[in-house]
């Protein structure tokens, strides 16, 4: 469990620990009551129990950069758009947002996501709900939630972004002829990128010391095809084969190629430990054996593995906010070199469920600003039902959730920042909103077998009530053109419905991502063809643009507004 999400359990512990201490078993009731009472009526902890990826695990991106190009301005937004222009600049981010209600069930390990998560053209933001991320039953509903479910979801979804690759620079040389050298240059020179150089930390699941990867397996053929020599006098002059090493490549120690380990100490990687430089790697071999039989156990470059050490790289994302409420969960991820800009973050959760207030059914709300432009992103899980009149009890759900969710951001300048879903510039709703369609189960299925979708969409609850302003009034959606998401047989491609169980379900798409606010432009909407739940996920991608302060534009703007006061000043004076 992450240390986050472990903060406001442990909190939660010490107290049952103190009244267990005391032999009070009526103080160890009123301990789980008031834990039960909190869930029930989403009454908040006075420590957050959000999750999130801890500054720990990356480096400092900000080397190298001015302390004013990536200073927070503390300036009040004005009602003049004009005046802004003059000390903002624009940029564009690409934003990847993503539902799927899972059913309850937990991710296989070879759960293929990336169609989902669209890692073909990766976005710099992504943001993730879940809806049932565990069973809807009366023990996860009223009982202490299970986060077990949501860290396995999280570690498929961290899989899945670890496998995008950053951009590469190019590197290109002018130079000809190439400059002379000593010795025969490698093939293939490895691009230098920051985000793939880590420091020589330990790695979390290989156990291995963090290093520089190689780019090229060309590399490590060149390391492989050297052997190291086991008489007496190359053991005598390990330091001086070594320098020889970095002559023909290697950078300092220790690299990769050079950690000599014994066969039964690599058997074992999480009880390795680094050598800070080549001089306690050689006590470490004298200390072993005095004799030249400790050196001829040391085995060859040739024997050592260096996959591990050749796929181990920073992560390119980093989990800004998870955040669970009974079956809905919302995570959002942010390329690591964006994280220093997101700021005043914060989590609402609203629950519209049993009683009007339990959180089967509800909404989890992130709110950020991403440089200078505040985004809430709200994940859903509204009423479900078809039948007629069904509808009013979601619209009611979406205002519920309008009017009780608040945010209340730990921030100097928290009177200035949003409090509610609409103070926000850029806002996306996503989750299963369980808005059917108004037609008989045959006819939808006439429809889907001829793949009318435009006709299908004019009869969809949720396209009619914004139509007719009763929810979402402004909102706006992309256009309906793939089959309905919902209900489907588990790990099939058939449409349910004949379940004597459940009944004839009409299909519908229950899984929406719908926004609000300039500037965000819909790259496409889509759905993927994962058969895991009787729903299938549904992705959005946008380019968004937000205001970025630009000190030298204000230094520009002030500069220009103090000539004009002179000038001004001694036009009067004459």
């Amino acid at each position: 469990m992450s240390p986050g999400r472990s903060q406001f359990r442990r909190t939660e512990r010490n107290w049952a620990t103190l009244c267990c201490s005391s032999a009070s078993s009526s103080c160890l009731q009123l301990y789980w009551a008031r834990l039960l009472l909190r869930k029930w009526f989403n009454i908040s902890a006075t420590e957050s129990d959000l999750t999130a990826d801890t500054d720990d695990e990356e480096d400092d991106d900000s080397a190298g950069e001015s302390e004013s190009e990536d200073a927070e301005p503390r300036l009040r937004r004005r009602n003049s758009e004009t005046f802004r222009v003059q000390y903002m600049e624009t940029k564009a981010l690409r934003v990847c947002v993503g539902t799927w209600n899972v059913g309850g069930r937990v991710p296989p390990n070879d759960l293929d996501i990336d169609g989902w998560v669209d890692t073909i053209e990766p976005a710099d933001i992504y943001v993730l709900g879940l809806q049932e991320i565990v069973p809807l039953n009366a023990g996860n509903i009223f009982g202490i939630e299970d986060d077990q479910p949501a860290s396995e979801w999280e570690e498929t979804i961290r899989d899945a972004l670890d496998r995008i690759r950053p951009r590469k620079v190019k590197i290109v040389s002018y130079s000809d002829p190439p400059s002379p050298s000593k010795f025969q240059p490698f093939e293939e020179v490895a691009d230098v990128i920051e985000e793939d150089i880590v420091d020589t930390n330990y790695d979390k699941r290989s156990c291995l010391p963090r290093q520089r990867q190689f780019s090229s397996p060309k590399t490590l053929d060149r390391l492989f095809s050297m052997q190291l020599d086991t008489g007496s006098k190359r053991a005598e002059s390990l330091s001086r084969w070594f320098s020889y090493s970095e002559r023909v490549g290697l950078s300092s120690w220790p690299e990769p190629p050079l950690r000599l380990l014994n066969q039964h100490v690599r058997e074992k990687r999480c009880s390795l430990k680094p050598f800070k430089n080549y001089n306690s790697f050689k006590a470490s071999v004298n200390n072993s054996n005095h004799d030249v039989a400790a050196v001829n156990k040391t085995p060859l470059l040739a024997d050592l593995d260096f996959k591990p050490l050749m796929n181990v790289r920073k992560p390119s994302y980093v989990r800004i906010v998870s955040k669970q409420m009974v079956g809905v969960f919302l995570t959002v991820w942010v390329r690591r070199s964006l994280r220093k800009h997101i700021r005043n973050l914060s989590v609402s959760t609203v629950g519209v469920g049993v009683m009007g207030y339990i959180g089967n059914k509800g909404a989890v709300s992130v709110s950020m600003s991403v440089y200078q432009t505040p985004f809430c992103f709200v994940c859903t899980h509204l009423a479900s039902g078809e039948k007629d009149g069904d509808y009013r009890k979601r619209n009611a759900d979406v205002s519920d959730i309008h009017r009780r969710t608040q945010f209340h951001p730990h921030s100097l300048s928290a009177t200035r920042l949003p409090k509610s879903i609409r103070d926000h510039e850029r806002i996306i709703w996503l989750g299963d909103l369980n808005y059917r369609i108004n037609l008989s189960y045959k006819k939808t299925h006439e429809l889907i077998a001829r793949k009318e979708w435009k006709k299908l969409a004019e009869k969809d609850q949720l396209a009619r009530e914004m139509r007719q302003g009763r929810v979402f009034e402004g909102w706006s959606e992309g256009t309906l053109d793939f089959p309905p998401t919902y209900k489907y047989e588990i790990d099939s491609e058939n449409y349910g419905g004949n379940d004597p169980k459940s009944g004839k379900r009409t299909p519908a798409w229950c899984d929406r991502i719908i926004w609000y606010g300039k500037g965000m432009k819909l790259m496409s909407y889509r759905r993927s063809e994962i058969k895991l739940s009787d729903h299938r996920p549904v992705t959005a991608t946008f380019v968004v643009e937000v205001e970025v302060f630009s000190p030298r534009k204000l230094q520009r703007t002030l500069t220009l507004t103090k000539a004009e006061i002179e000038s001004h000043e001694a036009f009067v004076h004459n």
